[in-house]
């Protein structure tokens, strides 16, 4: 794990500590990421455990109503997300780090519209569950930012807010393909570039 990734703050723990908890948990959030990815987030519970291979009495042991489970799939994304971010950072050269941490977003954002939507309405924008997972998105988009300038490999004036707003506003567009996502994210990152 990198020195950046330890200092991050965290997003919220949802994860039991027993071992067979963990692994029912981890069994759940799988299946419900699958199943919300195939059918949206109004599948039924029962089809989550089904796929899980538990019994329904487990998953509200883990997650009381839909909302925990949401949570924990949403935490589990994010983690993704920013797991990404810190990788790209030690693997590829600054410009090629801030892209594919943009593209693995954009791509993230134009499949999950669902989840966030549902969450937002369930806990408000402006929650503490909201704030740490945006505090971490921020932390390691931030990071890549931040090195791409040092390097040169974008403009000096961009901002961190500049990129998550393009980002975001790719990827709310009512009805938009991937591809079409990923032709716009091309435009975007042409316009980041130093100017001559």
């Amino acid at each position: 794990m990198s020195t950046s990734a330890q200092q991050r703050p965290p997003l919220p723990d949802l994860r039991p500590t027993r071992a067979d908890a963990r692994r029912n948990y981890d069994l759940l959030v799988a299946a419900a990421r699958e199943a919300f990815a195939e059918t949206g987030t109004d599948t039924s519970l029962e089809e989550i455990a089904r796929r899980a291979g538990v019994g329904i009495g487990t998953l509200y042991r883990r997650f009381p109503n839909r909302c925990a489970l949401l949570e924990a799939v949403y935490v589990d994304e994010i983690q993704s997300v920013c797991d990404r971010a810190y990788g790209f950072h030690e693997q590829l050269a600054p410009f090629e780090a801030l892209a594919s941490w943009m593209r693995s977003f954009v791509g993230y954002n134009v499949s999950k519209k669902s989840l966030a939507h549902e969450l937002t309405s369930a806990l408000g924008k402006d929650s503490e569950f909201f704030k740490a997972c945006k505090m971490n998105v921020k932390d390691a988009g931030g990071l890549l930012i931040d090195t791409a300038k040092a390097a040169g490999a974008v403009r000096a004036d961009l901002e961190l807010m500049d990129v998550m707003r393009l980002i975001g506003s790719i990827s709310s567009l009512p009805g938009i393909e991937p591809e079409q996502a990923e032709r716009m994210l091309d435009i975007v990152l042409a316009g980041i570039k130093p100017q001559a």
